[in-house]
């Protein structure tokens, strides 16, 4: 699928400004959408949206199919510090520089927990219940057992609970009926308001693009529902998980956690699980980042109690046939294919013959003579999506001005040899040299320009969204209203302008 030239940010709704400790949907979201259409810009990229579980992950989600409560906005609620002295609650400064999820799951529980007793359902609601019931149900289920055993992943829930016993299912709908009705109503706030967020994107000419990671957690109600699509020992632990073998991002690799498909399950459903996911996918978004993309050619299995993700194995994915399937069920899906880490041939290969876009990372482009090759815009096809860095990156400060250390695969000659050649290819003195990556990025052929926040603001390494292999203290990031200088979406529109974009 063609996609227009075009050029938006990477900015995850965690990272706005708002009056909760953590962005919301709310009128910030909004405000935003409006700064975007003032700076020229077409697109806003997002990462996944649903209920974040360990580490707060976006990755990492109790559903792939619900949305995150916590980006719910509560009209009505300020600061806890108000200066009017009205004591309604509130959970932090409102621009504070991180989230803290801690303190912000408990009290914003409290207030959605609030706002569900003030609720009177309508037919509106009724309805909106009835659409979304197939993964609707589960999920509300698998979040109030959870409540109501201290966050116990399934696999220690009882076990009748744990093995969707049905008259144990219907005994804890009877007994916990009001939890479960608080659940499907933050899903109703949530989608109701992402919904009018995407119409007044869509009326400033910007798209949505969203992020959908090819593994669900194991903690997920979507595991919890349909075991047997999964590969787990029979009490439900990991036979086998997903994960990475080493490559830039870690010298041993990456280990997951996921559980992986039972793909001749799922072939045998006609994808059934698969359909109903991209789907969902895009009836919120207008493209969707399909992360891990080389897992459908091939992934890597690693044994399910391995404490590193060195030693695994390759095995072939669904391939072409899984997309075949989808595109007979949804039509033509503009798809772009994360297909960074180790690819081989054959997963471009499979992406190509699809006609997803790649994507390209400017901060891989200056590794030597030889490394980093394909992320020089010199070498960019028009179906290509460019990014100065990603959600996984360093900002770009932070990487140009990195020293070597326990987080960092580059030596000090690796880092002095990466920064002459960059000099010496973008003809730059290193000054602003935020600016200079979102200039080679908005020039360059590729049909698609994307930015991290971050790098707009010129931001360093503490403003880095995720550090892979990190489990605490990722995620938190947020900017300020203070930040954007009246300076900057002009600086962007007149590069839009002059680039086409």
């Amino acid at each position: 699928m063609k996609f227009p030239r075009s050029a938006g940010i990477l900015l995850h709704p965690t990272s706005l400004p708002s009056a909760h400790g953590i962005g919301d949907l709310g009128p910030d979201a909004h405000r935003f959408a409006g700064w975007l259409a003032s700076a020229g810009l077409r697109i806003w990229q997002m990462l996944p949206l649903g209920p974040t579980g360990y580490g707060d992950s976006p990755y990492q989600c109790f559903s792939a199919f619900a949305g995150n409560p916590l980006l719910v906005h509560l009209p009505g609620t300020v600061v806890a510090n108000d200066s009017a002295g009205s004591g309604t609650r509130g959970i932090g400064a409102r621009e504070s520089a991180r989230v803290d999820f801690a303190a912000v799951i408990a009290a914003k529980r409290q207030l959605l927990a609030d706002a569900f007793r003030r609720f009177t359902p309508d037919g509106q609601y009724e309805e909106w219940r009835r659409q979304q019931s197939a993964w609707l149900d589960d999920y509300a289920l698998f979040s109030a057992i959870k409540s109501a055993h201290g966050g116990a992943s399934w696999t220690e829930w009882p076990r009748p609970l744990a093995d969707r016993d049905p008259a144990a299912l219907a005994a804890f709908r009877t007994a916990h009926a009001a939890a479960l009705r608080q659940v499907e109503w933050e899903q109703y706030a949530f989608f109701t308001q992402f919904a009018a967020l995407r119409r007044a994107c869509a009326a400033r000419g910007i798209r949505l693009m969203g992020d959908v990671p090819i593994y669900v957690a194991h903690d997920s109600a979507d595991v919890w529902a349909n075991r047997t699509l999964f590969q787990l020992n029979a009490d439900g632990s990991l036979r086998v998980q997903a994960g990475v073998p080493p490559d830039y991002f870690s010298e041993t690799g990456q280990l997951w956690g996921n559980p992986l498909y039972d793909w001749s399950a799922l072939r045998s459903t006609r994808y059934r699980w698969w359909i109903a996911r991209m789907r969902a996918a895009f009836t919120m978004f207008d493209i969707v980042r399909l992360d891990h993309f080389r897992g459908f050619a091939a992934y890597w299995e690693v044994d399910g109690r391995a404490d590193t993700a060195i030693d695994g194995r390759w095995v072939p994915g669904p391939g072409a046939e899984l997309f075949r399937v989808l595109t007979d069920a949804l039509g033509p899906m503009p798809i772009v294919a994360e297909n960074l880490g180790l690819i081989t041939p054959d997963v471009e290969a499979l992406r190509e013959s699809l006609g997803f876009p790649g994507m390209s990372i400017l901060q891989f482009a200056f590794g030597g003579e030889d490394s980093g090759r394909e992320f020089r815009p010199h070498t960019f096809t028009r179906e290509r999506v460019v990014y100065t860095g990603s959600h996984d990156n360093d900002t770009t400060v932070g990487w140009w001005e990195s020293k070597p250390g326990p987080e960092s695969t580059r030596t000090a000659a690796d880092i002095v040899s990466e920064r002459a050649y960059a000099r010496r290819y973008l003809g730059t003195d290193g000054k602003e040299i935020h600016w200079t990556l979102i200039r080679a990025a908005m020039s360059s052929v590729a049909d698609t320009a994307l930015v991290p926040m971050q790098d707009i603001l010129g931001l360093g390494s503490d403003a880095r969204m995720n550090l892979p292999g990190r489990n605490s203290g990722n995620w938190s990031w947020r900017f300020e209203w203070s930040h954007l200088e009246p300076a900057t979406a002009a600086r962007l529109r007149e590069m839009v302008l002059l680039y086409d974009r």
